[in-house]
């Protein structure tokens, strides 16, 4: 059984191009701490660090047939992690200004949406129940709330006491409340 330890990175990948696990073990024990540390340097988070390594090595073991390491596997390696590295970091620029772009979307209240299909529903739950009120009653709180008569011109206007218009309102209120205390 041959000695990894002992070959060069040439042989390793040349060995690496044909399969060999242990070959790739012999790369990954090689690098993985000096790119980690080179990644730790950039992006200053261990944890994104560690996954950067983890997807280069896992791409690596993946496409090992497919992959053209050049002369320098050092170098194949340095420049895969800058090239995951700017992707990360270019990502993060992207999502901070999604965020920032999130948060003044909603600061000017262009956020409404969901308060409007709410503010429409119970508008039609409130005119439904305006309209399954007897008659009367309807047209006294339609004046007094759509037309903004006092309960002196609806008296006027209806040849009713301000007395039953105030009754009349009241009572439409009154159900108002209980039927949209369930809603």
């Amino acid at each position: 059984m041959p000695i990894y330890q002992d070959f060069n990175d040439a042989e390793l990948t040349a060995l690496l191009k044909e399969g060999d696990r242990d070959a790739f073990t012999e790369i990954y024990n090689r690098y993985h701490w000096l790119l980690h540390i080179h990644t730790y340097k950039w992006i200053r988070n261990r944890e994104e660090a560690k996954d950067i390594i983890h997807e280069l090595f896992s791409t690596i073991w993946m496409k090992h047939d497919q992959l053209s390491f050049g002369p320098n596997l050092s170098t194949y390696l340095y420049a895969a992690v800058r090239n995951r590295i700017f992707n990360l970091l270019s990502h993060k620029k992207i999502e901070s200004a999604y965020i920032v772009s999130l948060g003044s979307f909603i600061e000017k209240g262009e956020c409404v949406t969901d308060h409007l299909v709410r503010e429409s529903q119970l508008s039609k739950v409130i005119e439904k129940q305006i309209a399954a009120m007897p008659l009367k009653m309807r047209h006294v709180f339609e004046l007094s709330r759509k037309q903004n008569y006092s309960h002196k011109k609806i008296a006027y206007e209806l040849d009713i006491s301000e007395q039953t218009v105030r009754k009349h309102i009241q009572h439409a209120l009154k159900v108002l409340r209980f039927k949209l205390g369930i809603f």
